[in-house]
């Protein structure tokens, strides 16, 4: 078998020990393969046509049915030909944070339904599955032995002895690093990243990060196609150091990649780090050894800035700022998912006052705001906590719904323009506000955006017209479909910027082999806006992807909030 991961176990665990963990991997690796590599199989395939849903997998309820399966049958008759592919947020049995705090990587949330549920929306739907490898329950069999001190268990988490000066360690939230607990072998104080059920794992230890790639290759076989490495950017912690992007979790990171590129060539590795944007950009590495996408964090909070102020220099100018290390990565966009909008994505691209605004904003319209230590012990806000449509239109505000609406679907078709791979949330795609009765609930800032639905109010209100769900799903369905109908929006395409005056994002849009060209033109005002297509590079006649009409006309107007993809 061949052993590309060796360099990377050198530089984690050293030379010394390498060899042995080596052969062990390989051990794991030919568990799930029967010895055979897979590298002249299928590989990673993206179209036009890709884009996940992101979703819980109880999002969807009816009486007496499994909700893995209720959302297998709205999948199939509310998404087929739109999306693509589902993201199921964590259903692995869990104590809190909504799934993201693991009991058992390995199982399927006994309320939720059963592997064969997963299985058969999988022969339907691309899946992304979490890799939630950061951190793992408190209630989980893995540190529970830990708390009875057993031999396995004791190196699986991180111990912290002594005094030593924390301070450089950046922190996601405003909550204590460490937490003490009571076991077998005494008193012990234990990382805990992001809370005191979420302990996070010694990757220093090479039995955890054989568990790790155990648990993503069993993934793979039960038919993820997307893993995505949550909270990743936190996997490696060093004493005096930041404990953030260390090169080590760039290591593991490369380490899984060359492992999944041989035993499971058709999984692509999608990062999670919701982090500056040109930290996050790392996460590439050279374009061909770690993710193959990465969340495009900064994307969210300036679509947010670009119709809340009707301009879109700054769009425009970190749009024509992005590169790709490689023909063979791209980004994963989105604007809304079961988190909030982040703010540290945008620092360095907005200025703090227009950084300032949308906190602002977020609170004028019912939202929260999550905040997060800082170096000198102060806090500042990292997260704001409302639903995208909310963020961009006051609830209790006496706008007419339909203007609302288009708002909100400029913002969708921005996120569909950009060159990468779309991830839609649940509440996006089908028109939701905030949940604030759920906040008082949990007494949690981001259950303001993770309403859980009846199947049947969600149909009643998709009928009613009229209502937000009736004005948003089918002006979404139709960008999606318009979307699909065309390989000028690959995800590995490439894309353009032009300068069609501050109130219009404007980019050209080319397939990967050149044959197929798009100009997409998004109008962020609530006013008219005229545009000259040729001084953009369009010489017509042509016509328009989403209503496929002609255009010939050399000069335009774009109703307020309108979208125009124009198909050269």
């Amino acid at each position: 078998m061949p052993t590309p991961w060796l360099p990377y176990l050198i530089d984690l665990y050293g030379r010394e020990r390498a060899p042995e963990i080596a052969s062990r991997l390989e051990a794991v690796i030919t568990a799930h393969t029967g010895g055979r590599s897979n590298a002249a199989g299928r590989t990673i395939s993206l179209s036009e046509r890709d884009a996940l849903l992101i979703t819980y997998g109880d999002q969807v309820t009816a009486p007496g049915e499994a909700p893995l399966r209720t959302l297998a049958q709205v999948c199939d008759e509310r998404l087929q030909g739109l999306v693509s592919g589902v993201h199921i947020l964590p259903f692995y049995p869990w104590t809190s944070d909504d799934g993201f705090s693991v009991v058992d990587y390995r199982a399927i949330d006994p309320a939720l339904g059963a592997w064969e549920d997963v299985r058969a929306l999988g022969r339907r739907f691309r899946l992304m599955f979490d890799g939630v490898i950061n951190h793992i329950s408190a209630s989980s069999a893995w540190f529970q032995g830990f708390l009875r001190d057993e031999p396995r268990y004791r190196d699986y988490f991180v111990v912290v002895e002594g005094d030593p000066d924390l301070s450089p360690v950046v922190r996601p939230r405003a909550l204590p690093l460490l937490t003490t607990f009571q076991t077998a072998a005494g008193e012990k104080r234990v990382w805990t990243t992001f809370s005191a059920d979420q302990i996070d794992l010694n990757a220093q230890n090479p039995d955890v990060l054989l568990e790790i790639v155990d648990v993503l290759l069993g993934y793979a076989a039960e038919g993820a196609d997307f893993i995505r490495l949550d909270a990743i950017a936190y996997l490696w912690k060093e004493i005096g150091t930041t404990c953030i992007h260390l090169p080590q979790t760039h290591r593991v990171i490369q380490l899984l990649r060359a492992v999944l590129d041989l035993a499971a060539p058709q999984v692509a590795l999608i990062t999670e780090t919701n982090v500056p944007h040109v930290d996050n950009l790392s996460y590439f590495g050279d374009g061909h050894n770690e993710a193959q996408l990465v969340y495009n964090f900064a994307l969210p909070p300036l679509t947010l800035h670009t119709l809340r102020t009707g301009n879109a220099t700054a769009l425009r100018e970190w749009a024509g700022s992005l590169t790709l290390p490689s023909a063979d990565v791209t980004f994963f966009n989105f604007l809304a998912s079961h988190d909030g909008i982040g703010l540290n994505p945008a620092r360095g691209i907005l200025p703090q006052a227009d950084i300032d605004a949308l906190v602002q904003q977020t609170l004028a319209h019912g939202g929260l705001i999550s905040t997060k230590h800082n170096a000198d012990g102060s806090q500042s806000p990292y997260e704001m906590n409302i639903s995208y449509f909310d963020a961009l239109s006051n609830p209790t505000g006496s706008e007419p719904l339909a203007l609302q609406a288009a708002r909100f679907m400029a913002a969708q078709a921005i996120m569909l323009m950009i060159v990468g791979m779309p991830g839609i949330y649940f509440h996006s795609l089908f028109g939701s506000r905030g949940w604030s009765e759920g906040v008082r609930q949990t007494g949690r800032n981001r259950t303001i955006n993770r309403e859980k639905l009846t199947r049947d109010r969600l149909e009643a209100e998709l009928e009613q017209p009229g209502s937000l769900r009736h004005h948003v799903y089918p002006a979404y369905a139709a960008l999606l479909r318009a979307r699909a109908a065309t390989p000028a929006f690959h995800p590995l395409g490439s894309q353009r910027v032009v300068d069609a005056g501050a109130h219009v994002f404007g980019l050209w849009r080319e397939s990967p082999d050149g044959a197929a060209r798009v100009l997409a033109l998004q109008n962020v005002t609530a006013a008219p806006q005229s545009v000259a297509p040729a001084e953009l590079g369009w010489r017509g006649p042509a016509r328009d992807l989403i209503t496929g009409s002609a255009i010939a006309a050399a000069a335009m107007t774009l109703a307020p909030y309108q979208t125009l993809w124009v198909l050269a």
